[in-house]
């Protein structure tokens, strides 16, 4: 290919000193910290979170499917391009990638704590780190920092700082402390965000999971849900009827259901609308906001691909979620050849580099 193949969703493996070295002191006793069990591997400890948060799973890329497993697994043994960005630049040139967009790992868990004070001195404390370490090869590491939300007005100093680290975007909490995200409470934020130029993201699992039936198995399927809920608020409850220029990023939660998605919306404001309103009156379609104010990023969903047509494939971003379990490294060159093989030239190179380049303001010439 003639232009850079860039994944719109990667990880950090947050080291033991993530948060302990780089939180604000008065919260250094009780910072997120990395304990070794003697059964569950190492896990990282979080004060007001009963369960450990193992890291089985967040760098089992490149393993067979049997080999995964949750507990057990050493920081030691695990991807060192996960923490050390100059052992990421050889992950990359493996998998075929030239840059990556780099959002947090145990920083998605901690979305849910239920301690927004907690939760503000931890996306803190990870901003600084996510900095330093993207600081080393600014071009090809796109680092996305976070915000915990306590209130639109703290939210829109967050945006700030964090445009004035060189960060490129934010990912949110799926729930913030005050209201919902289609209150009108925020429209100085989302302002705030199209004036710094910084796309806004909702990654899969930064939303407390409902219960669901069956096997384990089917919670996984649910997993989604989450944030096409958050997408459907956006969109009803009227953000972006008074923010088109607002950028949302979908982030890890497939892209193939996005058709029907947007006709299930439309349906419903079209027929029901009138004994179930939607949160505001629209001037368009719900369907038509999606398709220009909404990105989504998938790794390999095939479907995406083949249906790219039925949707805006100008916001489809293609990613390799490197060193997580659903990764395609180190085989996504192969899986590309496979599933974007009935694109036209211009979808391929605005799925795998242009959108992406453009959405985050990356420079192509200087990863070449």
């Amino acid at each position: 290919m003639t232009y850079p193949i860039i994944s719109a969703d990667s990880h950090v493996t947050e080291p033991a000193n993530t948060y302990v070295d780089y939180i604000d002191s008065q919260w250094r006793d009780k910072a997120p910290r990395m304990v070794r069990d003697e059964k569950a591997g190492d896990v990282f400890v979080v004060d007001g979170i009963k369960r450990p948060i193992p890291l089985g799973l967040v760098a089992a890329a490149g393993k067979p499917p049997e080999e995964i497993r949750v507990q057990g697994v050493l920081f030691e043994d695990m991807h060192r391009g996960g923490w050390d960005p100059d052992a990421r630049m050889a992950d990359q040139d493996r998998d075929g990638v030239a840059a990556e967009v780099i959002y947090p790992t145990v920083g998605m868990v901690l979305c849910n704590h239920p301690d927004f004070d907690y939760k503000r001195a931890c996306f803190e404390a990870y901003n600084r780190w996510i900095t330093e370490y993207c600081s080393s090869h600014p071009h090809r590491l796109i680092g996305i920092g976070q915000t915990a939300m306590r209130s639109p007005e703290e939210g829109i100093a967050d945006l700030r700082a964090i445009r004035g680290a060189g960060l490129r975007g934010v990912m949110m909490p799926g729930i913030p402390a005050v209201e919902d995200y289609d209150s009108t409470v925020y429209d100085g934020f989302w302002r705030a965000a199209i004036e710094l130029e910084l796309p806004l993201s909702f990654h899969i699992l930064t939303t407390r999971a409902t219960p669901t039936r069956g096997p384990a198995m089917n919670g996984f399927l649910a997993i989604v849900r989450g944030c096409q809920d958050i997408m459907g608020t956006l969109v009803l409850g009227g953000v972006f009827e008074r923010h088109p220029e607002l950028k949302i990023v979908c982030v890890e939660a497939d892209a193939g259901w996005v058709p029907h998605y947007m006709y299930r919306m439309d349906h419903a404001y079209k027929r029901h609308r009138h004994w179930l309103p939607a949160g505001q009156k629209l001037s368009k379609l719900p369907s038509e906001y999606f398709r220009e104010n909404i990105y989504t990023t998938f790794q390999d969903d095939w479907v995406a691909f083949k249906i790219a047509d039925l949707m805006n494939w100008k916001r489809l971003l293609w990613a390799n979620d490197f060193p997580h379990s659903d990764s395609t490294w180190p085989r996504s060159q192969e899986l590309l050849a496979e599933h974007q093989a009935d694109l036209s030239e211009e979808q391929r190179q605005r799925i795998l580099c242009g959108n992406v380049a453009e959405l985050y303001q990356i420079e192509l010439a200087k990863l070449q």
